[in-house]
């Protein structure tokens, strides 16, 4: 079973848009609502794969009411945690070419005693979690401190845990040593203070962060691919998806996320279980998961000779 930990969910619409003109009245061509939130995507994805999954969040008003409804219609099961504040609701506008505009609510503010209740339900399910994916951003009222207790109180119950989040809240939760950590370019570059130009500042990157605490890192390079850098050797891994097959990328590092986690979470094989999924992902609409009949294992490409000098397409930068 893998256990997900969303501390700040939301309701996503999704609308696909022939061109994004401001200022004028746009006519979607598809529209899509999503339970979201990046835990939330990493269960929905390990239910498309076919596994158990739990997610716990917090949740209120009716925003968060339609999100467990919509995840149980998927088959997950839902640990929510009640909170005063309304669940957010979050829009996505996907053009054709894959370019995606997305505006995010800041999502209720949690109180201590709502914060010791998301706490205590994680510890209530994590005996029986081969996994706990702890991922996205934190609410207000949670500071950056928090993603380290949750790591330290999961390595407490015996459970290996990843996290996806950033900035200040990823660095304070190395201490803890996070089995392994997702960062994308951006993420990583803002972690080490410093761009990003090649594949090799990735690599780099990624053993400093292994330095501070993390133990290994799954780091997603855009339509570059992905890279692992952990005790056990450094790979990298990328699968050739056409633009024109590009729908959206919402979720879909939530899907590589996933497929790694499901793949056992260590080692090439992961990797390449990671870069099939998140290929996937980005040839379906909105932040709709893949199935494994949608995963194209042929495409990708996993090896140990990692092309250092080679340029990154979005190059990382520190915000």
């Amino acid at each position: 079973m893998i256990l997900t930990v969303t501390p700040n969910p939301s309701l996503d619409r999704t609308y696909e848009i022939p061109d994004l003109d401001r200022g004028e009245v746009l006519r979607a061509t598809g529209e899509r609502v999503d339970p979201g939130g990046k835990g939330v995507n990493v269960s929905r994805a390990v239910a498309a794969a076919g596994h158990r999954t739990v997610a716990v969040m917090p949740l209120g008003g009716a925003p968060g009411a339609l999100v467990a409804e919509l995840l149980a219609g998927e088959g997950i099961e839902v640990a929510p945690v009640p909170v005063a504040g309304a669940t957010r609701s979050n829009i996505a506008l996907a053009e054709p070419d894959g370019t995606l505009t997305k505006i995010n609510a800041p999502g209720p503010c949690l109180t201590a005693p709502e914060s010791g209740s998301l706490l205590a339900a994680v510890a209530a399910h994590s005996p029986s979690a081969s996994w706990i994916a702890c991922c996205g951003s934190l609410p207000r009222g949670l500071t950056p401190s928090w993603y380290g207790e949750l790591v330290a109180q999961a390595h407490e119950s015996g459970a290996r845990i990843a996290l996806d989040t950033s900035g200040p809240s990823l660095l304070s939760a190395l201490s803890g040593r996070p089995d392994v950590v997702k960062p994308n370019t951006d993420e990583l570059a803002e972690a080490v203070g410093r761009p990003l130009s090649t594949v090799g500042d990735a690599v780099k990157a990624a053993e400093e962060l292994r330095s501070l605490g993390a133990g290994a890192v799954l780091a997603s390079l855009g339509a570059d691919g992905q890279l692992l850098v952990s005790p056990a050797g450094t790979w990298f891994g990328s699968a050739a998806v056409a633009a024109e097959r590009i729908r959206s990328n919402v979720g879909a590092g939530d899907a590589s996320l996933a497929g790694f986690l499901t793949a056992g979470g260590e080692g090439p094989d992961a990797l390449a279980a990671a870069v099939a999924h998140g290929a996937a992902a980005v040839r379906l609409p909105g932040s709709v998961m893949p199935t494994p009949s949608d995963l194209e294992p042929a495409v990708v490409l996993v090896t140990a000779d990692i092309p250092l000098d080679r340029a990154l397409t979005e190059q990382g930068s520190p915000r």
